[in-house]
């Protein structure tokens, strides 16, 4: 069975813009604030089905890969 996608290792390697929350087929992933009010991606390990279409979505990770 394929690994969890990861979505980011660190807050600055996400911009909170929820691409990967709406493209969820399985609603496994929900947008928690952080202590200053900013949200980030958190996933469901019992909800998701490792089809990464959130990473695939992720503008941050797009640019990444093109690099």
């Amino acid at each position: 069975m394929k690994e969890l996608p990861t979505l980011y290792n660190r807050k600055e390697e996400c911009c909170g813009c929820t691409a990967c929350y709406a493209i969820c087929p399985k609603e496994a992933i929900s947008m928690v604030e952080d202590e200053e009010g900013f949200i980030y991606p958190v996933i469901n390990n019992i909800l998701c089905i490792q089809c990464y279409r959130c990473v695939k979505v992720c503008p941050i990770k797009e640019v990444d890969n093109n690099e």
